[in-house]
């Protein structure tokens, strides 16, 4: 037995984890989205089932996110430059108030409730469905992006609310370049440089809110070394990270050859799916 299960009952989690680090690696790939909307989800059911308690389960759910995000979004981010479709602008303008933002979703993640993580990824799961399964070409903010301050702003929130769910920035960024008339190819390189700038402070800014609840918490094997370091488990990211490295390029490779319909409406409805079981969990407590 460990952390209250049996050795069939840990094979099969971690046969579930190396599959999604497949999904999680190709959807960086396809949709710069670093993989954490697939992550988060699947981790939360293995934490809870390995006794992780409720007060602790998504902030840890997040941080590890955010560590295996760190190489996926690099190989990911490496192999959109090669193709030239990065909009190095758009980055030169975001980089800093992503990273403020980035900063500020971490210390909060330190003092916040756990419920607080839960609405923020319905809200922008399920915003983001709407975006991917009724969005048309009509729908647009404007012609371009914009600039000065607002600009700035949108960087902001992208690192906030890329760091409270645990993903790489890509939900926002897509949905906001597109929205400005960029191509949806360039949005998604994109959005992989801004998760290799999301994810390493992020993931150690939740090692630094997790340290606290590792000492609140001695008897959770989950939060304590070897197993974790603050809020990032390193079971999870051992078991997750090879495949998702591996994939990654494929997904980068289907994202410049096909068209992306299909699969936006599949990970919109997905999005729905995830949203409301952190629904059910908001009002029932699991």
């Amino acid at each position: 037995m460990v952390a209250a299960l049996n050795a069939s009952e840990l094979l099969e989690l971690a046969l579930l984890l190396v599959a999604v680090g497949a999904l999680s690696g190709f959807l960086a790939g396809v949709f710069g989205i670093g993989g954490g909307a697939i992550l988060v989800p699947v981790f939360y059911e293995c934490f809870r089932l390995a006794g992780v308690p409720l007060e602790v389960r998504m902030p840890l759910c997040i941080g590890t996110s955010l560590a295996i995000i760190i190489p996926t979004s690099i190989r990911s981010y490496r192999a959109h430059y090669s193709r030239g479709a990065v909009d190095t602008e758009t980055l030169r303008q975001w980089w800093l108030p992503v990273l403020i933002g980035v900063i500020a979703g971490s210390v909060t993640a330190r003092y916040a409730p756990e419920r607080l993580f839960k609405i923020v990824f319905v809200m922008v799961a399920w915003s983001a469905a709407v975006r991917l399964l009724l969005a048309r070409e009509s729908w647009k903010f404007g012609d371009d992006l914009p600039k000065g301050p607002l600009m700035k702003i949108y960087g902001l929130f992208v690192g906030l609310l890329s760091t409270l769910m645990g993903i790489g920035g890509g939900l926002f960024s897509n949905l906001l370049m597109t929205f400005y008339g960029r191509s949806i190819h360039q949005a998604v390189a994109t959005s992989s440089a801004l998760a290799v700038l999301i994810s390493i402070p992020g993931a150690l800014g939740y090692v630094y809110a997790g340290w606290p609840a590792a000492v609140r918490h001695p008897d959770v094997a989950a939060l304590q070394l070897p197993f974790a370091i603050g809020y990032v488990s390193l079971i999870g990211a051992v078991l997750v990270m090879p495949t998702s490295l591996m994939t990654a390029p494929l997904g980068v490779k289907a994202a410049h050859a096909m068209s992306k319909r299909t699969l936006e409406l599949a990970f919109g409805f997905y999005l729905f799916i995830v949203g409301g079981r952190f629904v059910i969990s908001l009002l029932g407590g699991l």
